[in-house]
């Protein structure tokens, strides 16, 4: 059986490797074997991320429109179970966007929701 010779493509493997741990701090962007631990906590940090994101925006909906309720004497808690009930099916990222920029149109879901 012929020798393989592996040094090539080891060589691509770490290039690759530092090139995604460019900028970070002190070994973890120059020495492949601190690269490689960086490199995999990044990914679970990004994965954790995307998650993190999604309650984030919620979070962020569901105050603006409680903002908007409450000017109109209303809480939130009320006006959920009041849109389920007359089967409105705007989602909060819609309504929150309503509340915040036309509030005229998020007037009229509030009236056909507590009619």
């Amino acid at each position: 059986m012929a020798r393989v010779k592996r040094g090539v493509t080891a060589h691509q493997k770490h290039k690759k490797l530092l090139k995604l741990t460019k900028g970070y701090r002190g070994g973890r962007s120059k020495l492949v074997k601190q690269a490689k631990e960086a490199s995999l906590h990044a990914g679970e940090y990004a994965f954790a991320g995307r998650k993190q994101k999604r309650r984030d925006m919620r979070k962020l909906w569901i105050t603006q429109m409680g903002i908007a309720l409450r000017n109109e004497g209303l809480s939130y808690s009320k006006f959920i179970p009041a849109l389920k009930a007359k089967n409105i099916l705007l989602n909060r990222k819609i309504l929150a966007e309503l509340a915040a920029h036309d509030l005229e149109a998020f007037k009229k879901v509030i009236t056909k929701a507590t009619e």
